[in-house]
C-alpha cells in the first residue's frame, strides 16, 4: 500500500492542508495519509503556537470525514498516554521532551508498516525550500519519496537547488530547469521527488489566525467544524497569543 505522511503545526489545520492531501491521495493512490501535528516544530520554538491537544483535536475534526485521513499521535508529549492511530494494530511511543524531527517521526512510522508498503512524504513547496536546514536532511530523502505541493512562480531549478548540499545536482546540471516549472518528477541519486500542480487554495495558517483575532468568519478558511471549535474555545483571540 502506498501511505503518505503528512506533519506539520497544523495551527490550524486549513483548506489548503487537506486539499494538499487529497491532490496526493488522488495521484498516488494512498491507501491512508497521516496526519502528524507536530509537538514541538523545531523552527517553531521561539514562535507561540496553540497547545498540541487543540491542534490534534482540529486534524481530528478536519479529517474525520475522510476514510483514507488519519490523525496521529506520533509526535504526541509525552504526557499523552493515548496510543497513536495507524490505521492498523500497534503502539507509537509518546515523543522525548524537546523538538520533534521528521526523520525521527518517519522511522517510528516506518516501524509500524508491512515491508511491501511505499512511504511518502507529503510538504508544501514554501516548506519544502528549507528542507536543508532540516535534521539529518539527507537521510530523510533515504527513508522515503516526496510528494511536494508547487504553486506559481518556482521552477524545477528552486526544487533542485533546495536540496541538502550532497544531494544537490552541479550548477550546470540544474541550469536548464530554470525555465521548467516545478511540476513532474525529479529522480535524483538518493532522491525521488514528485510534484503535485498548483491547488488554487491560498489558504494560510498566518491568515486563519489573523481573521480569529479579528472575529471575522472563518468559513472560507477550514472546515466548518474545526471553525466552531475555535470559536468555542476561543483561539487565536488578539489579547491570548502574540501575532
Amino acid at each position: 500500500m502506498n501511505i503518505g505522511l503528512f506533519g506539520g503545526t497544523f495551527d490550524p489545520i486549513h483548506h489548503g492542508h487537506t486539499a494538499l492531501a487529497q491532490g496526493a491521495q488522488e495521484q498516488f493512490q494512498l491507501g491512508c495519509i497521516h496526519f502528524v501535528p507536530a509537538n514541538v516544530p523545531p523552527h517553531k520554538q521561539r514562535h507561540v503556537i496553540a497547545s498540541y491537544f487543540h491542534r490534534y483535536a482540529m486534524v481530528a475534526l478536519a479529517t474525520m470525514n475522510e476514510k483514507a485521513f488519519v490523525p496521529s499521535l506520533l509526535e504526541a508529549p509525552a504526557e499523552c498516554t493515548a496510543i497513536a492511530v495507524t490505521g492498523k494494530k500497534g503502539q507509537a511511543e509518546p515523543t522525548k521532551p524537546g523538538a520533534n524531527y521528521s526523520i525521527d517521526t518517519v522511522r517510528r512510522l516506518k516501524q509500524t508498516l508491512k515491508k511491501s508498503d511505499h512511504l511518502f512524504f507529503l510538504i508544501g513547496i514554501d516548506a519544502f525550500k528549507d528542507i536543508a536546514t532540516w535534521h539529518e536532511a539527507e537521510a530523510l530523502f533515504r527513508e522515503c519519496e516526496f510528494i511536494v505541493a508547487s504553486r506559481p512562480g518556482y521552477s524545477l531549478a528552486d526544487v533542485a537547488n533546495a536540496l541538502p548540499e550532497t544531494l544537490r545536482p552541479r550548477p550546470e546540471v540544474t541550469r536548464p530547469f530554470h525555465k521548467q516549472p516545478a511540476k513532474g518528477d525529479l529522480v535524483l541519486p538518493g532522491v525521488t521527488i514528485h510534484l503535485l500542480g498548483d491547488l488554487h487554495q491560498p489558504a494560510s495558517a498566518t491568515a486563519v489566525r489573523q481573521a480569529a483575532a479579528a472575529g471575522k468568519p472563518l468559513g472560507r478558511f477550514l472546515d466548518a467544524d474545526v471553525a466552531e471549535y475555535i470559536k468555542k474555545m476561543g483561539l487565536y483571540r488578539a489579547a491570548s497569543r502574540e501575532s
